[in-house]
């Protein structure tokens, strides 16, 4: 039987909480060095055919290996570009009353996609073990900027932004590339600091950098619409936008309205993933900029930092004001992120979890009638 496309009615960002075989078979290879990378594999490998296989039993009809072999949702894939390197210091990023662990994304040479990237196997291998659509999450290309320090960039070609940025699109240009080559006909890229840059705070500190946060918010959608604008018509691209989530904390706060029109016009990303879950993301009406077409908005009202489970019946209320400002036949439903950007993961257990994902599926039957539709 065919697989049903996407985009869906119900999905979700992907991390998802890690299972205690993975968090110790980690610790084993990677602090105490008792098993090797091979044992650790096998471990993970289990582990993500559980998770494929909840995934698959709630409804879903797309599904991610969970980001198990990952240690962050970005790192570990920045870590693997040819010319960035990950650095371990003393002190990591604030979040609200908890800082990340201290690592530092560090470009040391020119910029480059490697044909070997790990995550192109952790593609085909959550492909392998699934019968539903297999999806892979990437950070965007934002991230390989926002997130690295001018001081840690290193080749004096990328003291010029344009020369840096245009780098950096064309690093994920050639990885879009690769994922289709590899099978992927579903690729998400978070690339949540579009929101970031709708802080005043975060804004205040670009501007104290030497940068303007709204020429930022322009270059970002120009390097994602570089990255995808050449892709194949059956590859779909989805977008997440948040504020931070490490072990159920964020880092910023604001409304989308400084980016959504250059997120919602000017990517060419098909469907976003919209954090949606407190009063930190503002009001819908940034929706309303969303152009009318095939494109998709899945607003995240249903919370994955907490285990406390919204109803339908709220949801659906949500819905009918969001339906306000976008029509209501380009939009879904998800989870406002994952439920485990790092591996540390959220304030909540494997049931509450598996609930949220269930009141994503049933939501998505309750309003449009089914997950494809």
């Amino acid at each position: 039987m065919a697989k049903a496309k996407p985009p869906f009615r119900a999905d979700h960002v992907g991390s998802l909480l890690r299972p205690d075989s993975v968090k110790d078979a980690r610790k084993k290879h990677f602090e105490d060095k008792t098993i090797s990378a091979a044992e650790l594999k096998a471990v993970e490998d289990q582990a993500i055919r559980d998770a494929v296989a909840m995934q698959e039993d709630v409804g879903l009809l797309a599904v991610t290996d969970g980001e198990y072999r990952r240690s962050f949702w970005h790192y570990d894939f920045m870590g693997g570009l040819t010319g960035l390197d990950l650095e371990e210091r003393d002190e990591g990023v604030q979040f609200a009353g908890v800082k990340l662990r201290p690592i530092y994304p560090t470009i040391t040479s020119k910029l480059d996609f490697p044909d070997d990237h790990p995550m192109l196997d952790h593609f085909k291998f959550v492909a392998s073990v699934t019968n539903v659509v297999p999806k892979i999450s990437i950070p965007g290309p934002s991230c390989c900027h926002f997130r690295t320090a001018s001081a840690d960039i290193h080749p004096k070609e990328y003291a010029d932004q344009d020369i840096l940025l245009a780098d950096i699109a064309a690093t994920y240009k050639k990885a879009v590339a690769a994922f289709y080559k590899a099978g992927c006909r579903y690729l998400q890229m978070d690339d949540i600091f579009f929101a970031y840059l709708c802080d005043p705070k975060h804004r205040a500190a670009q501007k104290a950098d030497g940068r303007d946060p709204d020429w930022l918010i322009d270059r970002y959608a120009w390097m994602m619409n570089e990255a995808i604008k050449d892709r194949p018509d059956d590859m779909i691209i989805g977008m997440h936008m948040c504020r931070g989530n490490f072990r159920s904390t964020h880092a910023a706060e604001g409304a989308y309205d400084a980016a959504a029109d250059a997120v919602f016009n000017k990517t060419g990303v098909d469907v976003f993933f919209m954090e949606y879950d407190t009063d930190r993301a503002g009001g819908l009406e940034p929706l309303s900029l969303l152009a009318k077409g095939k494109q998709r908005v899945l607003p995240g009202f249903i919370t994955t930092k907490v285990g406390t489970l919204e109803t339908v019946d709220d949801l659906k209320r949500q819905f009918e004001t969001a339906a306000k400002f976008a029509d209501m036949d380009q939009l879904g439903i998800a989870p406002q992120c994952g439920f485990a950007s790092t591996e540390e993961g959220n304030s909540l257990t494997h049931d509450d979890q598996r609930k949220k994902l269930e009141l994503v599926v049933r939501t998505a039957e309750e309003i449009w009638g089914g997950v494809d539709s």
